[in-house]
């Protein structure tokens, strides 16, 4: 059995991928591991909510560990805060989003295990977010791109 060359190097990924005040950076993608893992540092100014719709996955776990600040993440209605050196796992099919609450920038490691996702979806995100101008992004626009890429949108929480 021949194993698939993988062509090694470091942040294959060099680009940052701008959702409105967040960013994200792929340090490694699917293409650069045999569709095992892929890892991303996600960065989220102060009291910055995502504009993104909350969502699960049925395909992935997602992994996130804290490097500087505070992010919130909902997990299943439940808020985690997850700091520096602290690790949270979000199981498939958790709904799950994050927020920034506190007044310090906050940066996460995000890793996706099988790499089921990668830096094409935050790219058809950004585009529509950026399109916004700050107001909130287009839902259906917004809906469309996360089933493609495989993640399920929770209904919009009820306005009681």
């Amino acid at each position: 059995m021949t194993r698939p060359i993988l062509e090694l190097g470091i942040n294959p990924a060099e680009e940052t991928i701008r959702l409105g005040p967040l960013a994200v950076r792929f340090l490694i993608t699917g293409e650069n591991s045999n569709g095992s893992i892929a890892a991303f540092e996600l960065a989220v100014p102060a009291a910055q909510r995502l504009a993104a719709p909350a969502h699960s996955h049925d395909h992935y776990e997602e992994t996130i560990y804290g490097i500087e600040g505070v992010l919130t993440w909902t997990v299943d209605g439940k808020p985690i805060e997850v700091g520096p050196g602290q690790a949270l796992s979000i199981p498939r099919g958790a709904v799950h989003r994050f927020d920034n609450n506190g007044s310090r920038d906050a940066k996460a490691l995000c890793v996706i295990t099988p790499a089921a996702i990668g830096p094409q979806y935050f790219r058809e995100s950004a585009e529509v977010i950026n399109a916004a101008a700050g107001g909130p992004p287009d839902r259906a626009k917004m809906i469309e791109i996360m089933l493609r890429h495989g993640l399920t949108p929770a209904p919009p929480p009820s306005q009681a």
